[in-house]
């Protein structure tokens, strides 16, 4: 049994906890939050004893009863505490992306590099059986030689109508998607995601070590000096091409396009696979129900069982080190180059 610690207690680390239901190699042990109020729900809510519940989270950090800490704080913190977890030898699983710069994860890999620690990135859908059917059938060979892919994440929540039908943005400043100080923007928060599966999928096509060149970037910033609307194409070195997007102005939706030399293949919900819905030419592959209900009990089984097996990294297709960093290389071009 893997007994975690969570680190920040906002939404997502609430869907996060409710994936522990009927986990049998996984418990949440212990949370950690500044907010007292946060602290005292979220103990009540998922039955955290009173002595695992701390509003330092250094203090968690330091619990030896903690296998694993699950960092779910804004993503300007997540260098910070990742370092200090590693400083006081304890595992990590990190919500993307790992870090907002380069330059921090390279960090992180030189000290992961120097210690036989576990370290990996929170990307969900890595994990779910959609993504392994996908991987599977791009080995099969049914839609061939792999020549591109188009993937979007993206809603509308900044641009609104006025009563005469002109558009206009409005948005709340104070929250954090638009705040450049907590790494705000589209690219950082959704973006991450069709940059990752871009990654997954051109490594399929061969050479393992691959090299990406950015082009046609285009990056709309709001009056917050984030990014709300972004686009881009990764050139890879084995001549794979993704023409990417996200954006909190267009409903751009979920949806990967993956082209072939024998067809196509479309995947409706990329990053929630809520429902598993593939196509392959005419051929719907379509399933919704699984050993888990909860997206995030995948990621947290699939952790907890490369811990148990004494692995620094979690097994294929989770996120491998290099690749992390080869996506946050990706985002932070994107984000300054906007050619």
């Amino acid at each position: 049994m893997v007994n975690w610690g969570i680190i920040g207690l906002g939404r997502i680390a609430n869907e996060f906890a409710s994936g522990f239901n009927n986990l049998k190699n996984a418990k949440l042990l212990g949370i950690s939050s500044q907010t007292p109020k946060k602290l005292n729900e979220f103990k009540n809510k998922f039955n955290i004893e009173e002595k695992y519940c701390f509003t330092n989270y250094g203090d968690l950090i330091s619990c030896s009863d903690i296998d694993v800490i699950y960092i779910a704080l804004p993503h300007n913190l997540h260098f910070q505490w990742i370092v200090k977890c590693l400083e006081k030898n304890k595992k990590v699983l990190t919500e993307k992306p790992a870090t907002s710069s380069l330059e921090d994860m390279r960090t992180i890999n030189k000290i992961l590099n120097k210690k036989d620690i576990f370290f990996t990135e929170g990307f969900m859908y890595r994990y779910h059986p959609q993504t392994k059917k996908i991987v599977s059938l791009i080995n099969e060979n049914v839609i061939g030689e792999l020549i591109s892919m188009e993937s979007n994440f993206g809603f509308n929540i900044v641009e609104k109508r006025n009563i005469f039908g002109f558009k206009r943005l409005k948005f709340n400043k104070k929250s954090r998607l638009f705040d450049k100080s907590l790494a705000g923007g589209c690219i950082l928060d959704l973006g991450c995601y069709p940059s990752s599966l871009s990654i997954l999928i051109a490594k399929l096509k061969g050479l393992d070590n691959l090299n990406v060149e950015l082009k046609n970037s285009k990056v709309e910033m709001s009056s917050t000096n984030v990014d709300i609307d972004s686009y881009t194409n990764l050139h890879f070195s084995n001549g794979f091409i993704s023409s990417i997007g996200c954006s909190f102005k267009k409903n751009l939706g979920k949806s990967t396009k993956i082209i072939g030399s024998k067809g196509s293949m479309i995947i409706h919900d990329s990053w929630h696979c809520s429902p598993m819905k593939i196509e392959v030419g005419n051929k719907e592959i379509f399933q919704d129900k699984f050993d888990f209900s909860n997206i995030f009990s995948f990621e947290i089984n699939a952790v907890s069982n490369s811990i148990l097996n004494k692995k620094t990294e979690v097994d294929y297709p989770g996120i491998s080190r290099q690749e992390t960093e080869t996506n946050i290389m990706i985002l932070d071009k994107w984000l300054n180059e906007k050619n």
